[in-house]
């Protein structure tokens, strides 16, 4: 699909989820074949009054590029002058978040809150635009409040009518928890009703999945958000699917080690020892969660204190898997929590506003 004037063919967006997309976890996805990465969501006050901690969220090098930038706000002069300030980093892609269910959000009707509003988004979606000058302008949105109240197609056309680019449909509610399906009829009829492109977004946690998705709703691309957690491999088996037909399958422990290992050398050149050994350890317990042993590797991996010492029980807990030395079957009732959104290391409202 086309972005502007960048075409990505087949390749997938990854989300952009709190606390998770900081550079280092992107620069895993792009190399194996994410076709645009996004970074944490970022303030649009923060951008305009030039706050320490928003810059650094939204700071991507070149190299990662082609990258998106997710805003999060409600005032249209706010939104349109953020994302002009944006728009001299020059990303591929400015986001308005429209989907984060998070309470402390919503509150301040901001995030999914939007949706009951297609007018405010209409006009948030064109002083963007207006603001962003040749960087398209997207939206993340949610199916509406609730189940009852879905204005989607509404929603969208704001987008639409007001410049946006491409939208992406979270097929949630708002008030939906993990444990409600993600309802993809809704990108179909979306994909039915507009003329931008549509990307899709929820429950998909494997190449079929996605595969599934496209082939039923018609939508040009999609969004992984926690079915990357932990599992960037699926990005190239996907591409592997769409080109050749057919998915390489699960990585062996050996690449997972590898992959994780290049994840915590480039988290400790961007955060430093003791804040990159908090993240690494989130990140090791989400990469070998669908692998044999994961309850052994719980039981020891919070008392490391060290990222030489957990590179240690890695390479021991990769070691006896590939020697068969766990239970095969004792990862299943964690992948599925993981699926129901129990995300190991996360508070509740942050787990949620991974989407």
């Amino acid at each position: 699909m086309k972005v502007g004037n960048l075409d990505i063919g087949k390749k997938l967006f990854l989300a952009p989820m709190a606390e998770v997309t900081d550079s280092s976890f992107r620069r895993i996805c792009k190399e194996l074949g994410a076709g645009i990465t996004f970074t944490q969501m970022v303030s649009a006050q923060g951008v305009i009054r030039n706050d320490f901690e928003t810059l650094r969220h939204l700071s991507f090098s070149r190299s990662e590029k082609p990258i998106g930038v997710q805003i999060l706000g409600n005032d249209p002069d706010i939104l349109g002058d953020a994302a002009k300030e944006i728009a001299k980093l020059n990303p591929d892609l400015i986001d308005l978040n429209s989907g984060c269910p998070v309470d402390k959000v919503c509150s301040h009707n901001m995030g999914a809150a939007l949706v009951d509003d297609p007018k405010r988004i209409g006009k948030i979606i064109r002083k963007m635009v207006d603001g962003a000058g040749s960087v398209p302008v997207s939206a993340k949105l949610r199916l509406g409040k609730d189940r009852s109240k879905i204005n989607i197609v509404e929603t969208v056309k704001a987008v639409e009518d007001n410049g946006g680019s491409l939208v992406f449909v979270h097929a949630r509610a708002r008030t939906d928890k993990y444990d409600t399906s993600a309802d993809w009829d809704w990108i179909k009829k979306v994909k039915e009703n507009t003329n931008i492109p549509v990307v899709g977004n929820g429950s998909m946690f494997a190449p079929q999945d996605v595969k599934n998705m496209i082939e039923q709703t018609g939508c040009d691309s999609a969004m992984i958000a926690r079915g990357a957690l932990g599992n960037p491999f699926i990005f190239s088996r996907y591409n592997s699917l769409a080109e050749t037909g057919s998915d390489p399958g699960e990585p062996d422990a050996a690449m997972v080690l590898n992959t994780i290992f290049k994840q915590i050398d480039l988290l400790q050149k961007e955060f430093g020892e003791l804040v990159a050994l908090d993240k690494a350890k989130k990140h090791s317990i989400w990469y070998f969660r669908h692998c044999s042993g994961i309850n052994f590797l719980l039981e020891k991996i919070f008392s490391v204190r060290s990222l030489n010492a957990l590179r240690s029980l890695l390479s021991e807990h990769a070691e006896k898997i590939l020697n068969g030395t766990y239970n095969s079957g004792a990862h299943e009732e964690i992948y599925k929590k993981f699926q129901k959104k129990v995300l190991f290391w996360l508070a509740e409202e942050d787990a949620q506003a991974l989407g």
